[in-house]
């Protein structure tokens, strides 16, 4: 049997999704992406589950999609379907990450390039090893950003940033993605794993219902104007404060205990 493309751990509360390509630095297949998929929806579908780290086997994280692969192939036998494999696999996958009912942390080990560095940019928190680098190369083979690309980029470091690493497709070291706003933290190469457990373990004891209910409400708050988005915030604060985990919170809190969170 030949090993799976997508290893799947639990620990704890914590399931960690490790892309397994690691001689092709984890660039995407359809065969790949035919595990990735099912393996977030049984995270997702799992309540077990509070928290997900997603990372890359060997020196690297994923240099995006594997040109070479048939998936990339037409139907006609003429020029590769870029377009149709962006929406067959990629957008499912962007809008699977981006859905997810727990908080999603990217543990970035080397190079992420491509649909391989906005597939972490789309998780929740970026947590990446000093030696990790991000790479926009759509540029250099006639493409635009995608996998959420031309979403993310200009909302996470504006316009005029989002378009430098877009056009110029140049090599962002980790220390100077991290200063851009980019991603959430860099740590020493032996630390990255522990580091990212620990962080998902922690967002793993907090209400994870709160969580992805916060990184729903910032996304669609991007789109409001300010009367908007404060309209936003009554509506999910009336629906978080009728759950389970507020009234936990809140006894906790006048209880000066530690709060046991269950709702997801």
């Amino acid at each position: 049997m030949p090993e799976s493309l997508i290893l799947v751990h639990t620990q704890g509360a914590v399931r960690v999704l490790t892309l397994n390509r690691p001689a092709q630095l984890n660039s995407f297949t359809g065969a790949m992406h035919a595990e990735l998929l099912p393996a977030l929806q049984a995270a997702a579908d799992d309540c077990s589950v509070r928290a997900v780290v997603l990372t890359g086997a060997g020196r690297g994280f994923c240099a995006g999609q594997d040109l070479g692969d048939p998936a990339m192939n037409s139907s006609d036998g003429g020029a590769p379907d870029v377009g149709g494999v962006v929406e067959r696999l990629y957008k499912p996958l962007a809008l699977r990450v981006r859905s997810m009912p727990v908080p999603v942390i990217a543990a970035v080990n080397g190079v992420a390039a491509g649909a391989g560095a906005n597939l972490a940019l789309g998780c929740d928190l970026v947590v990446a090893a000093r030696s990790a680098s991000f790479i926009q190369a759509f540029s250099k083979i006639g493409l635009i950003p995608d996998c959420g690309g031309t979403w993310l980029l200009p909302r996470l470091v504006g316009r005029a940033r989002a378009l430098g690493l877009a056009l110029t497709g140049d090599k962002l070291p980790a220390e100077e993605a991290r200063a851009l706003g980019l991603i959430w933290q860099v740590v020493d190469d032996a630390l990255l794993m522990d580091t990212a457990l620990a962080l998902a373990t922690k967002l793993a004891a907090m209400p994870t219902r709160a969580l992805a209910a916060t990184r729903q409400a910032l996304d669609d708050a991007l789109q409001l104007d300010y009367a908007g988005a404060l309209d936003l915030e009554a509506r999910q604060q009336g629906e978080l404060g009728r759950s389970a985990d507020f009234a936990e919170g809140v006894a906790a809190f006048m209880a000066k205990r530690a709060a046991v969170f269950k709702d997801r």
